[in-house]
């Protein structure tokens, strides 16, 4: 397992090279509490963007997996989280790779571009759509995903998503405390005029039944050059590991879902 401190962090990573040359580079940052095993290795990622040419590098982002565990809400944040992935880039050696984010993971990614436009060749954002910019909602039970992590029976836990993400949390041995810590970071509200600006080729996509995310062409339509995908059949657990998902971040990258924009520098 390849570590290196990035930021005062420990974080965990994988640089994979596909069997025969690198005709590009991908980076992939996973959701919340899950992990670079769990979001990207198990569910097929690693061994099919392999197969199409491409070095594929995946991080466990601070408070997850085998990186760092801050109990510190201060120590976590979205610009942190994205200027520890440039730094890994920086470590690896590696400019504008393709950056693709799932759920939580977009959020590093959309902060990567508005920071450093110029390290994004083409960005992907999985399991959002257009609720991105809702207002938090109160919970009808009063729960939060701090309180999901910090209760002692999931069972106890009301709200089906969030007993759900405990559920998965305990499943991958996450730290619930640093989940909890994650959770309550304060970071600045996503700036939809400075997304409306960036010049590169963007893919929202989400499952049909992914009530958290709402609708992708909602989000896409941000952006000068985005395109928007439902995928029937699949909710925000789900998507990951379909074909569909896969599919889908493969046809963007060859070109196939849009003619308006070029797939790659």
């Amino acid at each position: 397992m390849p570590t290196t401190i990035l930021n005062g962090a420990e974080i965990a990573y994988d640089d994979i090279a596909p069997p025969g040359p690198a005709e590009r580079t991908i980076l992939l940052l996973h959701g919340f509490a899950s992990n670079r095993n769990e979001g990207w290795k198990r569910t097929g990622w690693y061994q099919g963007l392999g197969r199409r040419g491409f070095r594929v590098i995946a991080m466990d982002q601070r408070g997850h997996g085998e990186s760092a565990r801050f109990h510190d809400p201060a120590d976590y944040g979205r610009e942190t989280l994205a200027a520890d992935a440039l730094a890994l880039l920086d470590h690896l050696g590696v400019r504008a790779p393709e950056v693709f984010g799932y759920s939580m993971g977009t959020r590093t990614a959309m902060q990567m571009a508005l920071d450093a436009p110029d390290r994004v060749n083409n960005l992907m954002l999985g399991g959002v759509g257009g609720k991105l910019f809702d207002p938090p909602q109160a919970n009808a039970h009063g729960e939060s995903i701090v309180t999901a992590m910090n209760a002692e029976d999931p069972a106890s836990i009301r709200t089906e998503f969030l007993r759900s993400f405990r559920q998965f949390a305990d499943e991958q041995g996450e730290d619930r405390q640093a989940l909890a810590a994650f959770s309550q970071a304060q970071s600045p509200a996503l700036d939809r005029a400075a997304l409306g600006r960036l010049d590169m080729p963007v893919l929202v996509v989400a499952g049909a039944g992914d009530d958290l995310a709402g609708d992708p062409e909602a989000l896409a339509r941000v952006f000068p050059h985005g395109r928007g995908v439902t995928l029937p059949g699949c909710d925000h657990f789900s998507a990951i590991p379909h074909a569909a998902l896969k599919a889908t971040v493969l046809d963007f990258l060859d070109g196939m879902l849009d003619d308006d924009f070029p797939p790659f520098e």
